[in-house]
């Protein structure tokens, strides 16, 4: 049995894989949705880049998971890979869900074309969250307009320091068992720090006809991709 540790992107919590965590559990697997620091029902809870690698690292352990698969989507592909080099022999297999992937001393913002100065303007103006977006930030995404409305009432504006903090590795990530989703609608080329780590003999790549949110929009398929990395 693995055990795979789920986390979404920003302003999202554990609630965003609740259509995916019953595919894995019906397959004999555990199946742990984690929110982090700041966000959803741990709002207010003060959070930067290290305090939400430590909740991932904290779930692992404290539950004592092993065979354990870290799930990271969009930005919390940063703090995922972070902790994946922590935990050890516990770790199995690494996924990244349409991610960034940290980079040692580089924060969430550095690969943004302005380097992330809006990012930190919206910050700044909002009282230290990144605000939440209006309802046609996720057209073009294979989502329908149920999912969207519930996406836009569960999220939560999310803390800024975690998007602006340095990732801190201690070794390349090349060397981790993993593979890459590319969700084809989001419509962006792979960014080049993950198309150098697509070369290594330890990660692969997936790609699914939908967008970045395939927890929503094709939850069945994403769990079949999830299930297939500890059955090889």
């Amino acid at each position: 049995m693995a055990n795979f540790v789920l986390v979404a992107g920003a302003r999202l919590g554990g609630w965003a894989w609740d259509e995916v965590v019953p595919y894995l559990r019906a397959a004999g697997h555990g199946a742990h949705p984690l929110t982090l620091s700041g966000l959803a029902d741990k709002q207010g809870v003060p959070a930067g880049q290290q305090t939400h690698v430590q909740d991932i690292v904290d779930e692992v352990e404290g539950q004592d998971l092993r065979d354990v698969v870290l799930v990271g989507h969009s930005y919390s592909g940063i703090p995922v890979g972070q902790a994946a080099e922590r935990i050890g022999d516990r770790l199995t297999h690494v996924v990244f869900v349409d991610s960034s992937v940290p980079a040692d001393g580089e924060a969430f913002v550095s690969a943004w074309p302005d380097g992330g100065a809006m990012v930190k303007a919206a910050i700044a103006e909002n009282g230290g969250f990144w605000p939440l977006v209006p309802a046609s930030h996720y057209d073009g995404h294979g989502l329908t307009d149920e999912q969207i409305v519930r996406i836009m009432k569960d999220s939560t504006p999310h803390p800024g320091a975690t998007l602006t903090e340095p990732a801190v590795l201690t070794r390349p990530l090349h060397s981790l068992p993993a593979t890459y989703i590319q969700c084809m609608l989001a419509g962006a080329e792979l960014d080049d720090d993950v198309a150098e780590l697509l070369t290594s003999k330890h990660w692969r790549l997936v790609q699914m006809s939908t967008g970045h949110w395939p927890m929503f929009s094709q939850p069945r398929e994403l769990a079949q991709i999830l299930l297939h990395t500890v059955e090889e």
